[in-house]
């Protein structure tokens, strides 16, 4: 049985639909933003040491002096937990990991213990990581386990233009919202059922194509 991209994964997490139409694209590659923001967690170090002026050039969401802020409480917190040092330095990089059933890019390698790190160019939610990021953390997880024989209990998510990093432990809830995900991305044979009047459409670039009905300001305002 071939093995299924993250990005499937991570698609069909929000919407199985949106996978659907996902795998129909010719062009999957991301834009250049992405890499942009990207880069800035691999230079973590040096942006605590940027002024104002040089912050405010960087692709950050926030003003310069909060996303100081978030950083210097994201190194106080990993330096406890022993981990600034192998976030800004891992031991291996973007690396192209296969695991029994999955496949994909990971960001950051860390070790001793091992554990994947994702880098995420979207705002953290006020806790935890998004679902759909949890289901791709736990496929990270699987595949790196698979490659190295070595169980992995944790994941890193990074979220760099905000300046915070978050960690997820593989749960039993986690591991079996993976496995259902991963089984309906391999019964995907066609469009699924639409998510009617749901939030996630509304942000979703292919709601104009799918057809789905979404709710107006107005409507929701009860003025129409």
């Amino acid at each position: 049985m071939s093995r299924v991209a993250f990005s499937d994964l991570r698609s069909a997490a929000y919407c199985p639909r949106k996978c659907y139409y996902d795998r129909r694209r010719d062009e999957r590659d991301p834009p250049a933003t992405v890499e942009h923001i990207r880069s800035l967690a691999f230079r973590y170090e040096a942006l605590l040491e940027a002024d104002a002026n040089a912050l405010a050039g960087e692709p950050i969401k926030t003003d310069p002096d909060s996303f100081r802020r978030a950083l210097e409480h994201t190194r106080s917190k990993l330096e406890r937990a022993d981990r600034w040092d192998p976030i800004c330095n891992p031991a291996a990089e973007s690396v192209l990991a296969t695991g029994r059933d999955v496949r994909g890019i990971v960001h950051k390698v860390l070790s001793d213990p091992l554990e994947p790190t994702l880098v995420s160019t979207g705002k953290p939610p006020e806790t935890g990581v998004w679902e759909s990021q949890s289901v791709h953390a736990v496929a990270a997880a699987k595949a790196i386990a698979w490659e190295h024989e070595t169980p992995v209990e944790g994941v890193w998510l990074e979220y760099p233009s905000y300046g915070v990093v978050r960690r997820l432990e593989m749960t039993t809830r986690r591991k079996a919202r993976y496995r259902r995900v991963l089984r309906t991305v391999r019964e995907l044979d066609g469009p699924p059922a639409r998510i009617q009047n749901d939030s996630k459409c509304e942000a979703c670039e292919y709601a104009g194509e799918c057809g789905v009905r979404t709710r107006t300001l107005r409507s929701l305002l009860g003025l129409g």
